[in-house]
């Protein structure tokens, strides 16, 4: 029971956290999904960073499955894609996908990379 709260803990500050980001970015320049492709990105680099820090099991379950789950978001993602696709707009449809996944990856791997810096 304490694991679920720890991540319901962390997940309140994350789902909060990406609200305010997303509000404040999307729809502000030509790149409409500013906001939740920031979100992604910083999200990829803090979860790659702190699963080579070998957190103790109750930070992790804090951090990165209940604020960093929270924070980042698949799910809108894949529905903002799909409204790019319905709405035929299909270069922001290619760059926001491929972005996504090649930047999200890398981002992932640098914040992997720099723990082993820190922590050597």
């Amino acid at each position: 029971m304490m694991n679920f709260l720890l991540v319901a803990f962390g997940g309140f500050f994350g789902a909060i956290l990406r609200a305010v980001v997303s509000k404040r970015l999307n729809h502000t320049n030509r790149f409409m999904y500013f906001g939740t492709f920031t979100v992604n990105m910083l999200g990829s680099f803090a979860l790659g960073f702190l699963v080579n820090m070998h957190l103790h099991t109750n930070v992790n379950l804090i951090l990165c499955i209940g604020f960093l789950g929270a924070f980042t978001t698949f799910s809108t993602f894949k529905l903002e894609s799909v409204t790019l696709v319905h709405a035929k707009q299909w270069k922001q449809f290619l760059l926001y996908s491929l972005l996504t996944y090649s930047v999200g990856l890398s981002f992932a791997v640098a914040g992997f990379l720099a723990a082993k810096l820190y922590v050597s």
